[in-house]
């Protein structure tokens, strides 16, 4: 999944510290910690393995299971991944970071519409998101390409983007400039 929403970057020393205090008290649930700076560090395999020792006395900490989903997205374990994520959402179903990591698994598999319809969902619930749009924007690319390969190959056929992931994209398109209207409207009145 791409890191490009993560805020920071991993801190050697942070995880040094994290380590430290999980030889000290193995029943810790910095583990969850460690983990998400593990795989801010691209540390992938290291993340999933503090996660899933970590999980194992506490199945139910949400987090490290979305740290697990996304660490196991980006080795590639697709379902592995869904599983977790969908899991969180099961409990949570307002887990920001949750529907992001299902949008992306849905991306990864090539179900444009499911994905688009989990950034929709996402968009809804948080404040304008920089990676959001980015993602956004992306699948408009792709759609976009998505189209135009399919007007090559079959001219006249109705191919490419389906209709509910075309109406989804212009839903968000149309979020994003509202967005976008929204700031430059507030900063000019900030200046004024």
């Amino acid at each position: 999944m791409p890191r490009e929403y993560d805020v920071g970057v991993a801190d050697e020393s942070r995880i040094d510290g994290l380590k430290r205090r999980l030889q000290k008290d193995p029943g810790s649930i910095a583990f969850a910690q460690l983990a998400e700076e593990y795989r801010r560090a691209g540390r992938f395999q290291e993340s999933i393995d503090v996660c899933r020792a970590g999980l194992a006395r506490h199945p139910g900490y949400l987090s490290a299971r979305v740290t697990l989903g996304r660490a196991l997205l980006e080795v590639g374990d697709i379902d592995a991944a869904q599983r977790e994520l969908n899991d969180v959402l099961r409990v949570a179903p307002d887990n920001l970071s949750a529907i992001r990591g299902i949008a992306e698994v849905h991306r990864k598999k090539g179900e444009v519409p499911e994905a688009l319809e989990q950034f929709r969902s996402a968009f809804e619930m948080a404040s304008p998101d920089p990676a959001i749009e980015q993602a956004v924007r992306g699948f408009r690319r792709d759609a976009m390409a998505a189209d135009l390969s399919a007007r090559r190959e079959a001219p006249g056929q109705p191919r490419g983007t389906p209709p509910a992931a075309r109406r989804t994209l212009a839903y968000l398109e149309r979020w994003l400039q509202a967005i976008l209207t929204d700031r430059r409207a507030r900063l000019y009145t900030s200046h004024a």
